[in-house]
């Protein structure tokens, strides 16, 4: 495990997909439908061409729709490029069960899919950040590699700080000097160096 610092949760986003379709050649990335909007944007300028959509919301019921949301996670090509909220799903704020993470999970190591958390409420959907990161925890235990982007902007209240990281989990530790070297040229690329006042606090 290892991480840099970004610039919040989109300066985190666009880090992370700079090195899945740069670096690794991944080209196909999965949004939940619906997701927060700036998503699309951020995975297109990064040089993902072939955007998708999973399903993630039950109208009628008002709940996660996870028989859909299986249903096409199994017909996503292997190595796509899979964005899960891991907690307060935006816009809709409700999560998977720990159940029905576990399905989730499950499919995407079967199908070798590639998980990318998006974290930026962590805290703010049971009130106990430790909880909130229930999901990235149980994928971790089983063994599925991951990049995470956390947001801190919300739940440290210093929303122009631009507080965020990008922390990559590999089964391998010794490609991690590798993606360090390449996550260094690709921030440098784009801001160089973080601000530090909020990180500091």
């Amino acid at each position: 495990v290892t991480g840099v610092q970004c610039l919040s949760g989109t300066g985190s986003l666009r880090a992370g997909a700079e090195f899945l379709c740069r670096i690794l050649g991944l080209k196909t990335v999965y949004i939940s439908k619906p997701s927060w909007g700036n998503h699309k944007l951020v995975f297109k300028n990064a040089g993902f061409d072939d955007l998708r959509e999973y399903r993630y919301w039950d109208s009628t019921n008002r709940c996660v729709d996870i028989n859909n949301l299986i249903a096409d996670l199994e017909a996503a090509p292997e190595r796509s490029v899979i964005i899960l909220h891991g907690c307060a799903h935006n816009p809709t704020g409700m999560d998977p069960s720990h159940e029905q993470w576990k399905k989730i999970a499950e499919i995407m190591k079967k199908k070798n899919l590639f998980t990318f958390f998006d974290i930026a409420y962590q805290g703010f959907a049971s009130g106990d950040p430790d909880a909130d990161a229930w999901a990235v925890r149980y994928f971790v235990e089983q063994g599925l590699e991951m990049v995470v982007a956390q947001s801190f902007a919300k739940n440290f209240g210093l929303y122009n700080e631009r507080i965020g990281n990008l922390t990559v989990v590999v089964s391998d530790p010794a490609v991690l000097p590798a993606f360090k070297s390449q996550m260094s040229l690709i921030v440098r690329a784009n801001w160089s160096n973080p601000p530090n006042h909020g990180a500091k606090i």
